[in-house]
């Protein structure tokens, strides 16, 4: 995604220049002077006058520094080489698990995740803001209206004639105009640094798309090995339960000692300790993912095994593609075009400003006549006000504008670094764990062998049960570590997708709730 040029981040250009042009076709009949002295031709100079002067307006320039994007250091390549698969960065790619429950899960917490609605609403704001700004390019017209009853004193001065009514009323009606033209450019400065925020806050709300699918994904992928260690820690504990009953059987017919017995009931109580900590953590990742769904506490639906997922792609672009991609380093970009902008609309205090202003009113004691009446009046003009000593208000306003630019700045060069050290470290935490795992599964299968073994040498006579216990401890720790490896794995690859962002945000966030305002936003 490439940053918004200039007329892309102002404000409903088309629109304002619209309303510019038709405020110029309509000036004659938005400030006519209604005093029947003054001339038609009188009137016509003035209008020139008037339209020459927006036309100043219209091509003032605008002071400060235009945004230039900053040069940024990025490596030539990742550390960690994989096919070319660049694609998949702009799919689905929670799809690719296999799992219908997992996809349904994504779109449900898309839909209904409260902080995608605080998000959202945070556009608005801004989108609010920036309208407000805005404005200020445009005239500003009110209106006002009066009437009163008033009471005359028979003893005042003058005093009132004998037989006259004490009481009257009074009517007016009012209408002014009034229009500060941007000749310098601060009222576009501040529409440009609105606009900019605008888009930050879009930026942020993707962030929290790209952050909650990846949440999502993962803390299902935790539940399935959870549920499968479980499984593990229960088939553990019904076979060491039929151990422990044909031990005591033996043990009656003196064929086995007490500590054998012992040494298998050490065991069940071993796999008996572990499943109520593994009920608790599935309990407490269902609860996880329901907060994530918009949720109350409860239940989670499941699908496919973690054994029966399927692990996505791994994309692979160069390491300058995160700089269009990552909504984290997007909305750092646009903060700092907002801070560059405020700049130029700090230095602009600097400069005078010019102000157009017109009114009518109309004044009667009979409100039938009050817009026909011969108490009528109006005026236009214009004034030019610009500081002489400020004792360093301008000044320190435009040093902290410029400090926050820096700021602004470092902060986005250290976004950038940050976004090249995560996608380092998932791509290469993928492969390690990748590898890791197939060693785990290797030792699980040694295990597992060792194991039945171990149990026949004992039936056999030919070792102590001792060694029974040893193997099939060993076998259960390396079957529970082997699922979480096995998480860990799937984990490491949507870390990839979340470091590196991508065109699938924007596909997912299709389905998310929509600033009210982000219409108003955006030009035509």
């Amino acid at each position: 995604m490439s940053v918004p040029d200039n007329d892309d981040r102002t404000f409903s250009r088309k629109n304002t220049i619209k309303m510019r042009q038709s405020l110029v076709r309509q000036a004659p009949t938005a400030f006519t002077n209604r005093d029947d002295n003054v001339s038609l031709e009188g009137n016509r100079m003035k209008f020139k006058l008037v339209a020459a002067l927006l036309s100043a307006g219209l091509a003032g320039c605008m002071v400060g520094p235009n945004y230039v994007r900053p040069e940024v250091e990025t490596p030539a390549a990742w550390r960690i080489d994989y096919a070319k698969a660049a694609g998949v960065a702009n799919v689905k790619w929670w799809e690719q698990f296999g799992d219908p429950v997992l996809n349904e899960l994504v779109e449900t917490a898309l839909k209904d995740n409260q902080d995608l609605r605080m998000a959202a609403a945070r556009v608005d704001q801004f989108i609010g803001a920036l309208t407000a700004t805005g404005s200020q390019l445009y005239p500003q017209i009110g209106y006002g209206a009066d009437a009163t009853r008033t009471r005359a004193s028979a003893v005042g001065m003058p005093p009132l004639p004998p037989g006259a009514n004490p009481y009257f009323s009074l009517y007016q009606v009012s209408m002014g105009a009034s229009w500060q033209l941007d000749l310098f450019g601060r009222v576009r400065r501040l529409s440009e640094a609105a606009q900019a925020q605008v888009y930050a806050s879009e930026q942020g709300q993707r962030g929290v798309v790209l952050s909650l699918v990846s949440g999502v994904a993962t803390s299902y992928i935790v539940l399935r090995s959870l549920d499968r260690q479980l499984e593990i820690a229960r088939a553990t504990e019904r076979n060491l339960s039929r151990t422990l009953r044909l031990f005591d059987l033996r043990f009656k017919a003196g064929i086995v000692s007490k500590t054998d017995v012992m040494q298998v009931r050490s065991q069940v109580q071993q796999a008996l300790a572990a499943i109520p900590a593994f009920e608790q953590a599935i309990a407490a990742q269902e609860n996880l993912i329901s907060i994530l769904l918009g949720r109350n506490p409860g239940p989670i639906p499941r699908g496919k095994t973690i054994d029966q997922l399927v692990a996505p792609l791994i994309p692979d672009d160069l390491p300058a593609t995160l700089l269009q991609r990552r909504p984290d380093i997007l909305q750092a970009e646009q903060n700092l075009i907002a801070a560059n902008a405020n700049i130029g609309a700090a230095r602009a205090l600097y400069y005078p400003n010019l102000s157009l202003n017109a009114a009518i009113a109309s004044t009667s004691s009979v409100f039938g006549s009050l817009l026909t009446g011969p108490a009528s009046a109006g005026f236009i003009g214009a004034s030019l006000t610009g500081p002489i000593f400020t004792f360093g208000a301008i000044e320190g306003q435009v040093f902290s504008a410029e400090a926050a630019e820096r700021q602004a700045l470092a902060f986005y060069r250290q976004t950038v670094l940050n976004a090249f050290r995560e996608t380092n470290d998932a791509l290469s935490g993928s492969s390690k764990k990748l590898e890791e795992y197939k060693v785990q599964r290797e030792r699980v299968e040694s295990l597992r062998e060792f194991a039945r073994l171990a149990k026949l040498r004992f039936d056999k006579g030919v070792t102590g049960y001792l060694e029974v216990l040893v193997a099939e401890n060993e076998l259960f720790a390396a079957e529970i570590a082997s699922v979480g490896l096995q998480a860990s794995q799937y984990a490491q690859l949507v870390n990839v997708y979340q470091a590196m962002g991508g065109g699938w945000v924007d596909l997912a966030g299709s389905i998310t709730p929509k600033p009210i305002g982000i219409a108003a936003a955006r030009t035509p």
